[in-house]
């Protein structure tokens, strides 16, 4: 990063007042009248109600339009252990998403939790405050307990976005790259390089939507994971397979497919090489990918290949998904998040990108065309039809599987963020 972009990241923070969130008064308080509804006498009221029926809290409280993004520190974007209180600008940040994008009233949490119980123990205890818990920048293999540990103990919407935001974009993508190849998922084979908590989602969640786990080689710091070897977390074990190949090297030949979770310049042109015909290359690293795709390009004029990044086509980006999942599970008040809801949004995402792109969006990136194709396989984060496909999406997926609610609010499907007030 420049200095003028480092300065201009540290002046946006600070100026013209501290941070990216503030807390608005959503009705009158103008009058004495008004603050004796707000407080003493009148709040009594719905604390009878509420104490009569804890559902009322949705009616009464803004309970079912407000998450709270929750972070121990431990694992802040690419930067490590740093602990809580420096999280405190993404978590902001992600709290700033889901306004911008969803219309979400959210709040961040910093932890400074000893142990992953103390984690989970605080959590649990606040969460009756809020409609939807986001997980955001805990440390594998932790993670995986505590999220969980909270599923079972709160009735609320718990997810962690690092994992499951991931894998959803990620899923889309790839479908939708392997369509464009001339290839079925589960029929191809996938090297994925990184085993922590994004890379073990993302598996999962494509063999769920039809993966086969024997076409899976998940490398970590000691090569390929594969059934002979005895240091494997339960979460490694999954994808542990019968196989010979002990390197990044040996899996990627003949792959066609390859998912970078891992680090910068991990894959070389010469590897890439040796992928199938029009190999998938998914370089997520941030902000530098296993692979640059100049060199990519270079290396094969049949690549689909998709980054982190905005500065490159086809960016896996959280803000397509976590802000309008969080919408759809709200609005019908859903007591989880679950798989079939999470499939419903990567269905979306891949239905979206066929349709002819907005004029506003082609404009936002100064192009003049754009369609589902190489350079195109997952929507535009300024898409504003995201807001209105994956809501929808989840929110009848919830409501098929049985954890909403709610029906359907009369104002769906959504189009525009004034749509939720109606």
């Amino acid at each position: 990063m420049s200095e003028d972009l480092k300065q201009a990241a540290l002046d946006y923070h600070e100026f013209p007042r501290p941070g990216k969130i503030s807390v608005e008064i959503t009705t009158a308080a103008a009058t004495a009248h008004d603050l004796a509804l707000a407080y003493s006498p009148g709040v009594a009221e719905p604390v009878r109600e509420i104490a009569r029926d804890p559902d009322n809290a949705y009616r009464y409280t803004a309970k079912g339009n407000l998450v709270a993004v929750i972070t121990n520190g431990t694992a802040i974007l690419g930067l490590g252990n740093l602990g809580p209180l420096a999280s405190k600008p993404v978590m902001e940040g992600k709290a700033l998403l889901f306004k911008k994008f969803a219309g979400i009233d959210s709040v961040d949490i910093e932890v400074d939790a000893e142990s992953p119980q103390a984690f989970i123990d605080t959590v649990a205890r606040i969460a009756e405050t809020f409609g939807g818990i986001n997980l955001e920048d805990i440390k594998a293999p932790e993670c995986f307990e505590i999220e969980r540990t909270l599923i079972e103990r709160c009735n609320i919407p718990v997810f962690h976005d690092d994992q499951h935001g991931t894998a959803i974009v990620t899923a889309a993508g790839m479908i939708s790259a392997l369509e464009i190849a001339g290839k079925k998922l589960e029929e191809a084979h996938i090297v994925t390089l990184g085993a922590g908590a994004a890379a073990s989602a993302c598996m999962k969640l494509l063999i769920n939507m039809g993966a086969k786990v024997e076409n899976i080689y998940m490398i970590d710091r000691k090569g390929v994971i594969h059934s002979g070897r005895e240091d494997l977390t339960p979460e490694k074990a999954i994808f542990a397979t019968e196989t010979d190949k002990r390197t990044l090297d040996d899996a990627i030949d003949g792959a066609d497919v390859f998912v970078g979770l891992s680090g910068p310049n991990l894959l070389s042109a010469e590897q890439l090489k040796k992928m199938a015909a029009t190999p998938v290359v998914f370089a997520c690293a941030n902000p530098d990918p296993e692979i640059s795709p100049a060199v990519a390009h270079a290396a094969r004029n049949d690549v689909i290949m998709a980054t982190g990044r905005s500065d490159y086509p086809n960016q896996v980006n959280n803000v397509l998904g976590f802000p309008f999942i969080f919408r759809g599970a709200l609005d019908v008040r859903a007591s989880a998040i679950n798989e079939e809801m999470k499939e419903a949004a990567v269905r979306a995402l891949i239905k979206l990108a066929k349709e002819p792109v907005p004029q506003d969006v082609l404009d936002a990136y100064g192009l003049e065309s754009l369609a589902f194709g190489p350079e195109y396989i997952i929507p535009k984060p300024t898409d504003a039809r995201l807001f209105g496909a994956l809501s929808m999406a989840v929110a009848q997926a919830a409501i098929d599987t049985g954890v909403a609610r709610l029906p359907l609010p009369a104002h769906y499907p959504l189009t525009t963020l004034a749509d939720l007030y109606k």
